[in-house]
């Protein structure tokens, strides 16, 4: 392999940073300037694109005021062309701790339910362009969150 190249792990260890830096409400730009580095390197970083280098990875752990070991969470899993596929790798989808977060401070189980069927009947309608709006606006009306009691006391 190309010195250069990231690998399953490389890309694992990027998707981790990418995680933390969202979790403590940091910019790209924010952790490069405690890196002291560009904030396209670190998008190159949590892209996979480049490689974290030790030194560098040292760095960034003290950023965030965590062991090196943290950013290869996962790395059991991650050997398989399956690794787009953990759990971590979702997380560093853009909005979805954001999501997940919102999502944990609902107390209301029913509420939560609700929600999770009217995500999935948006993914449906999405996924049917020829049904599309119209199936998807019977589908709100007929028992989303929206309409529910809970939901509209929030």
């Amino acid at each position: 392999m190309p010195q250069g190249r990231a690998d399953n792990i490389d890309q694992l260890v990027g998707r981790n940073i990418r995680v933390l830096r969202l979790k403590e409400g940091m910019s790209q730009t924010a952790l490069a300037n405690a890196l002291g580095i560009t904030f396209q390197q670190v998008q190159k970083y949590e892209n996979g694109t480049n490689r974290v280098g030790s030194g560098r990875l040292f760095k960034i752990a003290d950023v965030f005021k965590l062991p090196v070991a943290a950013f290869f969470e996962g790395a059991k899993d991650c050997q398989s062309d399956s690794a787009a596929k953990l759990p971590s790798a979702l997380l560093a989808e853009r909005y979805a701790l954001r999501v997940i977060q919102a999502f944990c401070s609902i107390t209301d189980e029913e509420l939560r339910r609700r929600l999770v069927e009217f995500i999935e009947a948006i993914v449906r309608a999405r996924a049917a362009p020829l049904i599309g709006r119209k199936r998807l606006a019977r589908l709100a009306n007929s028992g989303s969150p929206a309409n529910s009691a809970a939901f509209r006391r929030r």
